[in-house]
């Protein structure tokens, strides 16, 4: 018996002596180098996104952040390195809206963001913006429905790949018009507004940044945007919403912030603390303004209530719309 009580007191103070560590750890994090991994190359959205977060959190904390680009599998590849990663705050993940939208398409995944995952903030909002090539005669929502209605079957509309969030846009804009516009996806976002602007393809819906040499050439014109209000850099274009018919077509991308699941919670709230307080730099929020994006950071149960929010919309819009992979 007293072997036992020995035992167990033992257990007990180095049980203490670990907990008492982990303390010390997280009251000192960050003290080396953040890595933050980007699952799509460099040069896009996402990537521009988790930079100046980058920057923000070696202000805010004091240690280094760089980016990590491993692209492939619409995200999936970077995904699953953090999703199984160690759960210390070292490696961190900034991703887009294929979180809320790949498990809908694909049977087999490596991860399961919901277990996998803890969320930290989201960083901003990406809406997208209707544009339609300058040949076609129309100059507003409701002009485009009622020549897509007109003329069935013979419109287009372009976007990045089958089943990203701009398809998922326009399968929506088909089901709440009762038009019947048919998608044709392209490898990336310069060949899929190259050939609006050719006058290839009718229609995309695409990111402003991505659309605003188009726009600023004539070479296409922006009929409305997709989320549920204006955005700051383009005042005077409508959002789709605001035809009365669509009242409520709401449809963005989203950059978002990421540790592995069980990373200590002290933190995974500094590291929102530090993503929040950065993306309300009046600098930051030019920039981000200045591609199209709308700064919205909150925290780790809001931004995983907004992720499971949006992943019930885009299943309900693939299976509505009977969006397949070809595997």
């Amino acid at each position: 018996m007293r072997n036992l009580r020995l035992l167990l007191q033992r257990l007990g103070a180095a049980s203490a002596i670990a907990l008492a560590g982990t303390s010390v750890a997280q009251d000192n994090y960050p003290n080396q180098q953040i890595k933050i991994i980007v699952p799509f190359p460099a040069g896009g959205g996402t990537d521009i996104t988790a930079r100046l977060l980058g920057e923000q959190l070696r202000r805010q904390l004091g240690q280094t952040a760089v980016v990590d680009n491993r692209a492939g599998a619409s995200g999936m590849i970077g995904t699953q390195a953090v999703a199984k990663g160690v759960p210390d705050g070292y490696t961190l993940l900034v991703a887009s809206g294929e979180m809320a939208v790949n498990q809908h398409l694909y049977k087999n995944m490596a991860y399961d963001w919901e277990k996998d995952l803890a969320p930290i903030s989201n960083l901003v909002r990406v809406p997208n913006v209707l544009v339609v090539n300058a040949d076609v005669p129309v100059k507003n929502i409701q002009e485009l429905i009622a020549y897509a209605k007109d003329n069935p079957r013979k419109l287009t509309y372009s976007s990045s790949g089958i089943g990203n969030p701009q398809q998922l846009t326009g399968e929506l804009f088909n089901k709440m018009t009762g038009t019947q516009i048919i998608h044709v996806p392209y490898k990336g976002a310069a060949p899929q507004i190259a050939d609006v602007a050719g006058k290839h393809i009718t229609m995309t819906f695409v990111s402003i940044a991505a659309a605003l040499p188009f726009i600023e050439s004539g070479k296409v014109r922006p009929i409305g945007v997709t989320s549920l209000t204006r955005v700051a850099m383009m005042p005077d274009v409508p959002a789709v919403a605001e035809h009365a018919p669509l009242a409520g077509f709401d449809i963005v991308n989203f950059f978002g912030f990421y540790a592995p699941a069980n990373t200590p919670d002290a933190i995974v709230r500094k590291l929102n603390a530090a993503a929040v307080q950065g993306f309300k730099d009046p600098e930051i929020i030019a920039k981000l303004r200045g591609l199209g994006f709308e700064p919205d950071t909150g925290t780790p149960e809001q931004f995983r209530e907004f992720v499971k929010t949006k992943s019930r919309q885009f299943a309900k819009i693939i299976a509505d719309a009977n969006v397949k992979l070809e595997q």
